[in-house]
């Protein structure tokens, strides 16, 4: 007998993955493929549109093969986020490359622009800040060097790329997360913004329409991978869909997923420009309405563990936080991974990582402590910044392959003096675009059916003392403020 099942679709920056959610909330099944990422230049990072349509085709392939008596009766995507392409609206083929979030390209551009005056502005309409990582000085790069002699184009974030292609090029669409990453969408008003788009010198009649997440947008059509007929039901950037995933339905929820760098992600009940250091994001939408959130990025999180391994001779991270473990502490040590510079709420990409605290007593376990704690660290500064704001946090979910090691998700709980509860399914970005998808179908009916299906672990609770707390917080504050001395 057939199982009804919803297909999510998780389009990422170095792999695609499909999964089937039974209603149970179960994955019953999964396939990846792998997408190329190309560097033609220092800071320039890109892919090919096509080669991530057919990752796509071929996930949806391999997980559809490992449940085959399975009916998909809705169909829901999350995406990497902030990465953009343009194509030509009447052929449906790319016009350049898909610029990634991770392009440095239009630095220049962006630095003239704040030099111009107009970064409060952009940030009170759009919650982000002028950085080459937001889409419209790439757009404007693409449209320059891609887009002249073509005489309709369409602009758009990786989702509605696959929406494209998923109903047969009949729909151009995005929704407000992913809308609101693209830096011409103003949140207080709910729509593109007119003067935004000006100053970034961007069409609007580019631009796709905006929809809720939660949202029927089309129907499959002409995809070998699956029939037609199919509702192509929700859309979503990666992060948020990992934060409705968790449950995050009530202000203050959040959410930290710990990968090579780390998203961080509480909701809040309206729009409010951001507090120093973070942004102000669309989180979902559903029923008109927008819930909102704060997000922090760290840049440089769980991979620091395999540089420090390797400085210290161990043979893998697995190693490195065994040794980790055997002391109770660092002893003054401080590890600031800020090779890459440093990420939310600091943002001083003249930082550079150190090793601080260091006296004879120092052995490598004191060196190994000081970066798994590093990790938390982090986390810790950006809800320093959230609870200054006034909110109060709530339940706070983790995930990611770090989230698995109770030993570095302890910390956390330590550091924040806050409990923390780890997701027992790895693919919550997955889920939470399937959850959304099901509910624009009626596949489940509502947030408390959802809220149920959350796969949680069991909770972590501070046992570290309160004056033990601070006096870390306080070593790892003055080891950041040295990242930035320049002798």
């Amino acid at each position: 007998m057939a199982r009804d099942v919803v297909l999510a679709i998780d389009e990422g920056t170095s792999n695609c993955k499909a999964v089937l959610v039974a209603q149970s909330g179960e994955i019953i099944a999964s396939g990846s493929a792998p997408v190329p990422i190309e560097h033609p230049q220092s800071g320039w990072v890109q892919q090919d549109a096509m080669a991530i349509w057919s990752a796509t085709q071929k996930a949806i392939s391999i997980c559809k093969a490992e449940a085959p008596d399975a009916r998909i009766v809705a169909l829901g995507i999350s995406n990497q986020r902030e990465s953009v392409l343009i194509w030509d609206r009447r052929t449906g083929a790319p016009l350049g490359p898909v610029l990634t979030w991770q392009c440095r390209r239009t630095a220049a551009e962006c630095e003239a622009l704040k030099a111009a005056g107009h970064a409060q502005d952009v940030i009170a309409r759009t919650g982000l800040p002028i950085d080459p990582l937001f889409p419209p000085t790439k757009v404007a790069w693409l449209l320059a060097h891609h887009g002249s002699g073509t005489g309709d184009v369409c602009v758009g974030t990786v989702d509605s790329w696959l929406i494209w292609q998923l109903s047969g090029g009949r729909v151009h669409a995005t929704d407000r997360s992913n809308a609101a990453r693209t830096q011409l969408f103003n949140l207080a008003d709910g729509a593109w913004d007119s003067s935004l788009c000006d100053l970034f010198g961007v069409d609007p009649a580019y631009l796709p329409e905006v929809r809720d997440s939660a949202h029927v947008f089309g129907e499959t059509r002409n995809v070998d991978a699956l029939p037609d007929g199919i509702p192509i039901a929700s859309a979503i950037g990666d992060s948020h869909a990992a934060l409705f995933g968790h449950g995050a339905f009530v202000p203050g929820d959040g959410k930290v997923t710990f990968g090579t760098g780390s998203s961080v992600m509480a909701t809040i009940p309206e729009f409010v420009a951001p507090p120093d250091g973070l942004t102000t994001t669309i989180a979902w939408s559903l029923h008109g309405k927008s819930t909102f959130a704060f997000e922090g990025n760290i840049l440089v999180s769980a991979s620091v563990f395999p540089w420090t391994a390797r400085m210290l001779g161990l043979g893998d991270v697995d190693a490195l936080l065994k040794l980790a473990g055997t002391s109770a502490s660092a002893e003054g040590v401080c590890l600031v991974p800020a090779h890459v510079g440093l990420g939310a709420p600091h943002w001083a990409p003249e930082a550079r990582g150190m090793i601080s605290g260091l006296s004879f007593v120092s052995e490598p376990a004191h060196i190994a402590r000081a970066a798994a704690e590093s990790m938390a660290q982090q986390v810790a500064d950006i809800f320093d910044v959230i609870e200054r704001s006034g909110m109060t946090i709530g339940r706070l979910s983790v995930d990611g392959g770090p989230s698995e090691n109770r030993f570095l998700m302890q910390m956390v709980a330590d550091l924040l003096a806050h409990p923390v509860t780890p997701c027992r399914d790895s693919e919550t970005s997955a889920i939470g675009a399937a959850y959304l998808a099901g509910l624009a179908t009626g596949f489940w009916q509502d947030l408390d059916q959802l809220t149920g299906l959350a796969a949680r672990g069991g909770r972590l609770v501070p046992d570290m003392p309160a004056k033990d707390r601070k006096a870390l917080r306080s070593l790892w504050k003055d080891a950041v403020a040295r990242t930035t001395l320049r002798l």
